[in-house]
């Protein structure tokens, strides 16, 4: 059987060399809605990398959000809530505790609001930013120190800042003269003990530890939870376990807080990317039927100019299914002569697009090459070549060898 396929394959090559330019211009459908079909594949995986690739840079794909659900549906309308759960730093803690997974975590509150200073009771509009994270990774100190985990746990009134509000507090003085200078927010008299590096910054930003905050003004707004997995494959499991211990402990809904993934973005990417995928391969798929009919066109022409030769075989005793066969591989060698070419064409089409999406956008896009897409390719040639190859196939299959031989 093997030596058969071989022989039909080989017999399928002859035949494409002797009819070649023929088999060429048949065939350019299939090039053509090849190397389109290539090209979008390889767009669409190059986005889909770039997209990929700005969320794990904005964020971290290992991080989980626990925000709280501030506002609840009614008649359609979204109403803030009465009472609703939040996390404080020591229920924050017992949770982080609780996981059986290897995670780091923080609180992390912003706002708008006004500060005083204390030397000339000067007011002055700032974001603040109640954080349980004596320095996060993204900031850089200037000058001075962070907050330590003993101000956290024994409420220390300290704070730093970015350099913006260092200079509206000390003026023409260098910003390091910013350290030490005293700083009230709701009755709370604060040192500056850094100075963070924000030179860029529009706005004056004020770090100091979330314990600080009153009730009254953690209820105002309610800190969000992040944790951060040691690995990505443990997320799923966290995400579990955190939603488990809200259950068990706030003594609330689940409903009444935001487990959120960074993960869920890319997966809607990804459905997003999928979806676009099919719709551009609908529409390619256009040019690769028209191929698929250029290679019936040829087959169904080799058929009729092979009615003598058809017939001898079958007097010889060549059986249906080995005329069948016969044809079928010669579609098949067809269909995936043209898919290659529609491939290397379509790889050489795609090298000319990056530089001219750069140039027009200023993106360091690049494109992307997959498995799955020369599986496509490859699955595209066989089909191609089964499903219009069979009708011709079959019609030489059945002719009448008494018939063949005498049609000269």
């Amino acid at each position: 059987m093997g030596k058969k396929i071989l022989l039909s394959f080989a017999n399928a090559l002859q035949n494409i060399r002797t009819r070649f330019f023929h088999t060429v211009l048949s065939i350019l459908g299939i090039v053509i809605g090849v190397a389109a079909l290539v090209a979008m594949l390889s767009l669409i995986d190059g986005m889909e990398q770039y997209a990929r690739e700005q969320i794990t840079k904005t964020t971290s794909l290992k991080a989980i959000l626990i925000q709280p659900n501030l506002y609840k549906s009614v008649n359609e309308v979204s109403v803030r809530k009465q009472d609703y759960a939040y996390l404080e730093y020591d229920a924050f803690l017992k949770m982080r505790s609780a996981l059986t997974k290897p995670a780091t975590g923080y609180l992390y509150s912003r706002h708008t609001d006004e500060i005083t200073m204390k030397a000339n009771h000067q007011s002055i509009g700032t974001i603040v930013t109640g954080t349980s994270l004596p320095l996060h990774p993204d900031i850089q100190l200037l000058y001075g120190t962070a907050f330590t985990e003993s101000d956290l746990k024994n409420r220390g009134n300290v704070a730093f800042i970015n350099q913006r509000l260092a200079k509206q507090l000390v003026g023409k003085k260098p910003e390091q003269t910013a350290i030490n200078q005293h700083i009230v927010y709701k009755g709370n008299v604060l040192t500056v003990i850094g100075v963070s590096a924000d030179k860029d910054a529009k706005v004056g930003q004020l770090l100091m530890p979330v314990t600080l905050f009153s009730d009254s003004a953690l209820k105002a707004n309610p800190p969000m939870g992040i944790i951060e997995a040691e690995n990505v494959e443990e997320v799923p499991e966290l995400k579990k376990q955190i939603e488990n211990w809200l259950t068990a402990n706030m003594k609330t809904k689940l409903a009444d807080f935001s487990i959120i993934t960074n993960e869920q973005r890319v997966n809607q990417i990804a459905k997003g990317f999928l979806l676009f995928r099919l719709i551009m391969g609908m529409i390619v798929g256009i040019s690769v039927l028209v191929g698929g009919i250029g290679v019936m066109n040829v087959l169904l022409i080799s058929v009729t100019e092979r009615t003598v030769e058809i017939g001898i075989r079958k007097a010889l005793g060549a059986k249906k299914r080995d005329i069948l066969w016969q044809f079928l591989s010669e579609s098949i060698t067809i269909s995936t002569f043209g898919s290659l070419l529609g491939l290397a064409l379509g790889l050489l089409s795609t090298l000319a697009f990056v530089p001219i999406v750069k140039a027009l956008t200023d993106i360091p896009f690049q494109m992307a090459y997959t498995w799955n897409t020369f599986t496509i390719i490859l699955v595209v040639a066989m089909l191609i070549g089964v499903i219009f190859g069979t009708y011709p196939a079959m019609r030489a299959a059945r002719l009448d060898p008494v018939e063949a031989i005498r049609r000269e």
